[in-house]
């Protein structure tokens, strides 16, 4: 079991909250549990729908799937959600060049599978803070190819362009990644609103504050909109039960988050 909680915000310069979040901490299909966070691109009322649609649509997938591995699980789930915000998109001159990242993860047997497509990430929060995800964003290849550094790709102009979504082709690439939980171990998942407005270090510091999930995803949201808050805003804390580390919140049996 695992104990989790999550919110979005929709910040303090955005019209309208593109961002969506899933939480189930009970067997969804043949998974013991499933997190996801969707960030939305597009034209008004376009990245809404895309990242809706994309969550709702992996969470009918994986429920209904008869496969057994996390990860054939999470990706065939995930690659029909693709096929359908590209589908819809084609159709729909309203819902035109939509698209979403999509950070998925389930836990089974001390082992967290992840699945990423996108700038949403997945963290491993203990003593230290460990970016588990990569960025698919064009900041990001820079970085990694030597063209920049860390610290000047946090305010780079091109930032927020990003590589892969979910709805950009026909077919997505998915990252997986299988990382070994400790009982000191919290995830945080969360889209961009969160990391662009407060430093790793600082999201490390709130976690390891004293108080339950729920307190630390509320602190979380009020740092970024006080550091900001320049865009949508989610959170996604997921804890292994009986570590001991925070007082015990358990989410919604089922909970479908967007606060507009």
């Amino acid at each position: 079991m695992v104990n989790a909680f999550s919110i979005t915000d929709i910040g303090r310069k955005r019209q309208l909250n593109q961002d969506y979040v899933f939480t189930c901490v009970v067997p969804l299909g043949n998974l013991p549990n499933l997190f996801v966070v969707a960030d939305g691109m597009g034209g008004h009322k376009a990245g809404d729908y895309a990242s809706k649609c994309t969550v709702e649509t992996i969470v009918e997938e994986v429920a209904k799937s008869k496969k057994k591995e996390p990860v054939a699980i999470l990706d065939d789930a995930i690659q029909c959600a693709n096929r359908l915000i590209r589908k819809k998109s084609l159709e729909d001159i309203n819902l035109d060049g939509m698209g979403t990242t999509v950070v998925a993860s389930t836990y089974l047997d001390g082992i967290l599978y992840v699945a990423n497509v996108g700038d949403s990430r997945l963290y491993v929060i203990n003593d230290e803070i460990k970016q588990i995800t990569r960025d698919h964003s064009l900041v990001e290849e820079m970085v990694r190819m030597g063209g920049i550094d860390r610290a000047a790709a946090r305010n780079h102009p091109d930032k927020n362009i990003i590589t892969r979504a979910i709805g950009a082709s026909n077919s997505v690439n998915v990252d997986f990644f299988e990382v070994a939980l400790d009982s000191e171990s919290i995830v945080l998942m969360c889209s961009d609103g969160l990391t662009n407005m407060i430093e790793d270090s600082d999201i490390l510091k709130i976690v390891n504050t004293e108080g339950d999930l729920k307190a630390k995803a509320n602190l979380l949201i009020k740092t970024a909109n006080e550091n900001g808050g320049k865009d949508n805003i989610a959170v996604l804390l997921m804890q292994p039960e009986n570590t001991g580390r925070s007082k015990r919140v358990i989410a919604d049996t089922l909970r479908f988050e967007r606060k507009e």
